[in-house]
């Protein structure tokens, strides 16, 4: 379902095809777990390969997201298609969400 890379004190997690209630279960859990992590103080998500988001994948990610700043991590999603952005848009999310163009906007913002 999704690549988990590591650098230094950066994880990035690539979902890839559909975030739904099939998988969001699983999709949360690897989220936990990289959030949760002493390796990691950054987590990006680049959704560059998602064909579709629905509310539980959504769910998924502010219970990240909402962990992450418990944490006192930095948390970012990159590569949003348009019909995904349209949906962070709609719901307000992209107020809430530090969103990148791709993983290098990303790479510099952290800098």
């Amino acid at each position: 379902m999704q690549n988990v890379l590591s650098h230094s004190q950066m994880a990035i997690i690539q979902p890839c095809g559909h975030l739904n209630a099939a998988n969001a279960e699983d999709f949360q859990q690897e989220l936990t777990a990289s959030v949760s992590s002493n390796q990691c103080s950054v987590l990006l998500v680049d959704m560059s390969e998602v064909e579709s988001l629905d509310s539980a994948g959504l769910v998924a990610l502010v219970s990240a997201l909402s962990l992450a700043q418990r944490l006192g991590k930095r948390f970012g999603l990159c590569g949003i298609s348009a019909s995904s952005r349209i949906i962070f848009e709609l719901t307000q999310l992209d107020r809430v969400f530090e969103i990148f163009d791709d993983r290098s906007a990303f790479e510099v913002a952290i800098a």
